[in-house]
């Protein structure tokens, strides 16, 4: 084009703009008068007027196009806001008192909103990209809820008015159809899977669309659900369910039909769920008796069909217990039968939390309005209450019976320890619990339960567990249908990781009093290996609830396939921590070792037997007790097989000899008991000296010793090694024992030892010359000076220790009482005080 050209087409368009605004000069003066009687009106008009002269100036003018769009945007927003901002049609012509002022009010009205009309169509005639303006990057005009208004314009009684919406809402989806344009093929596709039909596919569509519009609220919500976002649809109900609570019945109508067409076809594009749960709630809180009640009721049940989850975990945050208005809406979610299994399966997510669990992060605690403790579980029990009776909801039920069994009986044993803090007496799990044996069909069940004073066992600790096997004993008792799934639940609970130690608890418990009803011992392998991992789990409880089942099968012991692995489990129980565990470890070891073949029990003895060793310098004395005692056990059991446990029965002597002197009376005892065995398989003649009429402390050690020296030499270093850590004990006695017991093993085996070695038990005796007991002291002075004199005979020469030591090896002396240790001389506490009698004497000079 050439500048002539150009310039020719630009005065055109300055002399159009004048006239344009010529014709609204004179048209301002034409409703000046209208000023004194409907003030808003006529600011409105004078203010668009305005802002249309400004968007002509800078249409007209060579403003930079950012700052231009920048500035039109802003008046485009000040243009909105004043024409939606007067009042209604009929409002304004009421503030007219003759009819020709009322004409007039009309007109004006209408000319306001031309006047906008024509401002937008100035806007955009010569830059076609500032109809960006009108997207909802921008948050005026809002299209979700202009669609509203117009929409229920569309519905007017006024003709006049239904075209001018119908019309609008035309231009409106076109507006969001071109915003929609990323997303329009996919749609596109949707809608013929579907078999619906979009209505603004072609142009010939949009000139027949404003009469598709009019009155017709399925086509209208039709339009609108399909063209317009999410958050713009969103926009649109949010609007609709506000009209709900207007004075205006008609309207609250419309909108209520319009609510649920829309929900009905496209709820699965609304967002704000959870916003539009809340508001439903605290609407029926304020007005129990809403007009719309019904609809709000719809609404929920139409949200919960495409959103179950949310609309469940917004449900699930009101206080506990739930009021009538939330029990509604509990029954609105449930009325959607086609969504019941996902509503279930969100029920037991929340059931997976325990009540009045402090949450540690924000992380734990979602998306909701929770505060630090965790009452969602509690809300999700009483939930099912309502749900599982819908007769809909059998169906899905019985598909999950076995969690929301297990999900119950965890959140009954959870509600005791809740109302232990809140006082809360609410049994909410255990009502649901009952409502899910009826609904599927074990009424029988729970009348048993009840005969059997079941429920009243969980409110109280030391027997909520026994509840537990109640509720699985009678189950087991009347064969209920549901015992495969609820197996493979079970066995698939068992292997996983528990979310917490209690549940591990429950689960063994139920599992068990299953297995034991429906199978014989012993158990098929699969669950046998459940058990085998359980006696070694970090909850002392679920270890000891294995153990006695294990226990409980020693009559089939021999039936077991993998026996072998089952003992060595039990073995590894020996290093719990819990004293509760290890006694009944050895408690379920000794019940399956005598029934226990002899050639199983022959290819494990010597494992068992030093398993049993550690257990013997036990802090707890019900332990040492036990396993000095299972010790000699085994060695009896095991006669014939004894040159394979010398080696354990030799390198067990030092806890043996020393605990003789233990205060605990079943301690001594069952040293007396198991050294017994031991010097006579050893075939020692110590065995008499055992005898508590004969009993002498120092004498059985004198006499043990000597035994050692003509028997297994070899043993003497060692067990002098191992008596050495007894010296630095906190018991007193065992102070004392263990110094009696490195001088008589020095004594016999002086020229075994080495002069390094002689000079660590030179500088261990003299830590006890320094001791707080009197006694120790005493007997400490004595073992320092035999070590002194081994010693002394170490520095003469070489030749004259090689002939000692032949000398000692083939000719032993006896040995009298180095220390005349008696037991008066023990702690005022000790449990056996015997003065030394005759046959003491006897005894002493025997082995002299």
């Amino acid at each position: 084009m050439t500048s002539k050209n150009q310039k020719a087409s630009k005065n055109l368009r300055h002399s159009k703009d004048k006239v344009t605004s010529l014709q609204i000069l004179q048209s301002s003066v034409k409703w000046h008068h209208m000023e004194n009687v409907a003030a808003c009106l006529w600011d409105a008009y004078s203010g668009l007027f305005g802002d249309q002269a400004m968007i002509l100036a800078m249409n007209s003018s060579y403003v930079d196009p950012l700052l231009q769009f920048e500035t039109q945007l802003k008046i485009i927003k000040s243009s909105f806001k004043m024409v939606f901002s007067i009042p209604s049609l009929e409002e304004v012509k009421e503030m007219g008192d003759r009819e020709d002022d009322k004409e007039d009010l009309e007109n004006l009205y209408q000319n306001t909103l031309n006047l906008f009309e024509d401002t937008l169509l100035i806007l955009v005639s010569k830059d076609l990209y500032k109809l960006q303006i009108l997207k909802a990057s921008v948050d005026a005009p809002c299209l979700g809820v202009l669609a509203a208004e117009l929409s229920l314009l569309c519905c007017h009684s006024d003709p006049l008015i239904t075209q001018q919406a119908a019309s609008g809402l035309c231009h409106l989806l076109c507006i969001a159809k071109c915003q929609n344009a990323g997303t329009e093929r996919k749609r596109s596709t949707v809608c013929e899977k579907s078999g619906d039909h979009c209505l603004l596919n072609t142009p010939s569509d949009m000139e027949f669309l404003p009469n598709v519009l009019q009155r017709d609220k399925t086509k209208i919500t039709q339009s609108v659900g399909l063209t317009l976002l999410p958050s713009l649809l969103t926009d649109f109900v949010w609007s609709l369910l506000m009209r709900l609570s207007s004075p205006n019945n008609i309207i609250a109508f419309r909108a209520s039909t319009m609510l649920k067409l829309t929900l009905e076809y496209h709820a699965h594009k609304v967002t704000m769920v959870s916003k539009i749960v809340d508001t439903i709630y605290k609407q029926l809180c304020e007005n129990p008796s809403h007009v719309m009640k019904h609809t709000m009721l719809r609404v929920v049940t139409l949200l919960t069909r495409t959103s179950p989850k949310k609309v469940v975990f917004q449900l699930m945050d009101y206080p506990v217990p739930a009021d009538n208005t939330l029990i509604l809406m509990w029954h609105a979610a449930g009325s959607e039968s086609s969504v019941a299994p996902h509503v279930l399966k969100t029920i037991l997510l929340i059931l997976k939390g325990k009540p009045g669990e402090m949450q540690d992060s924000l992380k734990e605690r979602r998306r909701f309005s929770l505060d630090t403790t965790n009452m969602m579980p509690v809300a999700a029990s009483q939930a099912l209450c309502t749900l599982l009776p819908v007769g809909s909801y059998r169906k899905a039920v019985a598909q999950v019976f076995p969690q929301l069994l297990m999900a119950l009986m965890l959140q009954l044993c959870y509600s005791r320890d809740l109302r232990l803090v809140t006082g809360n007496r609410t049994l909410y799990a255990q009502d649901a619990l009952r409502v899910l044996l009826t609904c599927s069909g074990l009424q029988q069940v729970d009348a048993a339960l009840k005969r059997k004073n079941c429920w009243s066992r969980f409110s109280h600790a030391p027997s909520h567990h026994y509840g537990v096997y109640l509720v699985a004993k009678a189950l087991s008792e009347y064969n209920f249908p549901q015992f495969p799934e609820t197996l493979h639940y079970l066995y698939k609970l068992s292997v996983e990781d528990p979310r917490r130690s209690e549940d591990s608890i429950i689960t063994v418990i139920f599992l068990t009093e299953i297995l034991n009803n429906f199978f014989k011992d012993p158990f098929p392998e699969e669950f046998l290996v459940l058990f085998r991992n359980w006696v070694n789990d970090a909850n002392p409880t679920v270890s000891k609830l294995s153990l006695q089942k294990i226990a409980s099968m020693a009559p089939v012991i021999n039936e077991i396939e993998n026996v072998c692995s089952l003992l060595v489990s039990v073995l590894d129980a020996f290093l719990s921590k819990d004293k509760t565990v290890i006694i009944r470890a050895l408690i379920t070891l000794r019940r399956l070792l005598i029934r226990l073949d002899k050639v199983t029990y022959s290819s494990l003895c010597t494992r068992i037997a030093s398993s049993y060793c550690p257990l013997m310098d036990h802090s707890d004395g019900g332990i040492r007790s036990m396993a000095i005692q299972h010790f000699g056990e085994l060695l009896r059991d095991m006669s014939e097989y004894t040159w394979m446990l010398n080696d354990v029965i030799l390198r067990g002597l030092a806890p043996l000899i020393l605990f003789l002197e233990d205060t605990e009376i079943r301690v001594a005892q069952a040293c007396k008991y198991t050294l017994a065995i031991c010097v006579s398989e050893l075939n020692w003649p110590t065995w008499h000296l055992l005898k508590d009429e004969f009993y002498s402390f120092e004498v059985v050690v004198l006499s043990i010793c000597s035994n050692l020296l003509t028997s297994h030499e070899n043993y003497i270093t060692y067990l002098i090694s191992d008596t050495l850590g007894f010296l630095r004990s906190s018991r007193v006695y065992l102070r004392r024992s263990s110094v009696i017991l490195i001088g008589y093993l020095a004594k016999v085996g002086g020229h075994l030892l080495l002069r390094d070695e002689i000079e660590v038990m030179l500088e261990a005796i003299d830590l006890r010359l320094r001791d707080e007991d009197l006694v120790t002291r005493e007997l400490a002075e004595i073992t320092y000076t035999v070590f002194k004199e081994i010693a002394h005979r170490l520095t003469s020469s070489n030749l004259k220790q090689i002939f000692r030591r032949v000398f000692n090896s083939i000719y032993t002396k006896k040995l009298k009482p180095l220390y005349n240790y008696k037991w008066s001389d023990n702690p005022t506490h000790s449990p056996v005080r015997i003065k030394e009698t005759k046959n003491d004497k006897e005894a002493h000079m025997g082995e002299n």
